[in-house]
């Protein structure tokens, strides 16, 4: 042996989404320094930047949203101090400070050292893997997003001989039909000819691939931009878009040639709210999801980090390889965003008096609804996947505990859990996680995935 990655042999710590707006080294808590050692300790740790990172020079890009998510550039030498070594930006806060704030956040990651993927100057490059040489092995790291959520100004677009290209990110479409029975079939039918509604209008729908495609008028139509199907029963199909699944299945072809190790993030949404999903109904993920993430291993990839529901979803053994289907929040300080702008304020009723203290405990009614009253929020998991001889050796769950219960200037920030929180973090993963077939070994305060061996 030659080379020490011919082995096969590699550490990748994954972690959720990062909104971050405080320094992390002033930090001293036993806890807290476990776990910067630990992230520290991998061959590689990636994390999700749910956020953009300029110096609000630029001018927000919406005013549909209360959440506008930035912080200082210098807050990224805070993660890699934490051991992060590569990021995603393919997010839905991607464009809340329009092409200009993306931009400077691409620019700034560049200029503070830490690479991204997912995001860029056109398609290509937000398609196209970034790099980390690690002394066992070369790890490719690609993202996307859902584009169902995100406003398509997010997109990236490509370029042509005459004409660059659209900055944005890498967005996957889905399709969705929802099928419906009969007699509310016939309404919705009845709804569009006393709406006027026509067939052409319907076809702009801006999410739906399916749009240009012929129906069959018997059993299919369109209304208000969504694709209904007569059924026996309710229910709900999402499926990738082909031509977005080749795409990227090009790139990461193309990037297991050059790489050791392949990992994809991939970032979508569902219900994120108490209440909604404790019933069980919308914590496991779309359909579209596990076929994306299914795909991305069947391309190459070693190992698929879902994020954007905020609370933790199931993990699957896929192949041999591990899928997190929402890995929830690594750091959540999303109340304590420095400055915010005026539609971030009118959408909370907040008046020209309001300053951002306002509007981060607004958000919640005076934490009395929404994140701040769920701990679910506020748990997750650090999974070390372990690789050996090029094979998954074992996966180690460390539950992270988020300071929920604590005033908003305090919580948000990750420690690794004590005894009574990290067995509730590990029970919920276990939880969810059994729909795939997956068990969760609990020893002590760690949750131990240990494939069968082949």
């Amino acid at each position: 042996m030659v080379y020490e990655a011919e082995a096969g042999n590699i550490t990748i710590a994954l972690t959720g989404d990062a909104m971050i707006n405080r320094h992390m080294s002033t930090f001293r808590e036993p806890a807290f320094l476990e776990l910067v050692e630990l992230l520290r300790g991998a061959d590689a740790t990636i994390v999700n930047l749910e956020q953009l990172f300029h110096e609000w020079d630029v001018s927000y890009g919406s005013v549909d949203t209360t959440s506008f998510q930035v912080s200082d550039p210098s807050i990224l030498n805070e993660l890699k101090w934490m051991g992060v070594d590569a990021a995603s930006t393919a997010m839905n806060h991607a464009f809340d400070y329009g092409e200009a704030g993306l931009l400077a956040t691409l620019e700034n990651c560049k200029r503070y050292g830490l690479p991204q993927a997912g995001s860029g100057v056109n398609l290509g490059e937000a398609r196209a893997p970034v790099f980390l040489d690690t002394a066992r092995g070369r790890v490719a790291f690609m993202a996307a997003a859902s584009a169902g959520d995100l406003s398509d100004m997010a997109f990236a677009g490509p370029g042509r001989s005459d004409f660059p290209g659209k900055p944005g990110i890498n967005a996957l479409r889905s399709k969705t039909v929802y099928h419906i029975p009969p007699e509310h079939f016939e309404a919705l039918k009845q709804l569009r000819v006393g709406l006027k509604i026509s067939e052409r209008e319907e076809a702009r729908s801006r999410f739906q691939p399916q749009a240009s495609e012929p129906l069959d008028e018997t059993s299919e139509l369109r209304f208000m931009g969504e694709l209904f199907q007569l059924s026996d029963d309710y229910g709900m199909e999402t499926t990738c878009h082909p031509g977005d699944l080749a795409g990227i299945g090009d790139w990461i072809r193309g990037a297991r040639k050059a790489s050791d190790w392949l990992v994809y993030g991939f970032h979508f949404h569902g219900s994120a709210f108490a209440g909604e999903f404790h019933g069980g109904s919308r914590i496991g993920p779309p359909d579209f999801a596990i076929e994306f993430a299914h795909f991305a291993i069947d391309q190459g990839c070693d190992a698929v980090a879902g994020h954007g529901s905020h609370f933790l979803r199931g993990i699957e053994l896929y192949h041999g390889r591990p899928i997190f289907y929402s890995l929830g929040n690594f750091i959540f300080q999303n109340e304590t965003v420095q400055r915010v702008p005026v539609p971030a304020y009118a959408g909370l009723q907040l008046g020209d008096d309001a300053t951002p203290g306002d509007w981060g405990l607004a958000r919640s009614g005076g934490e009395q609804f929404g994140f701040a009253i769920d701990p679910v929020f506020y748990r997750t998991v650090v999974p070390v996947c372990e690789f050996a001889a090029g094979t998954l050796k074992e996966i180690r769950l460390y539950p992270v505990d988020l300071g929920f219960g604590r005033p908003m200037s305090q919580r948000g920030r990750p420690v690794l859990a004590g005894d009574e929180v990290a067995r509730a973090t590990l029970e919920w993963l276990g939880a969810v996680s059994e729909p795939f077939g997956t068990e969760i070994e609990i020893e002590g305060s760690i949750g131990f995935i240990r494939p069968p061996a082949i």
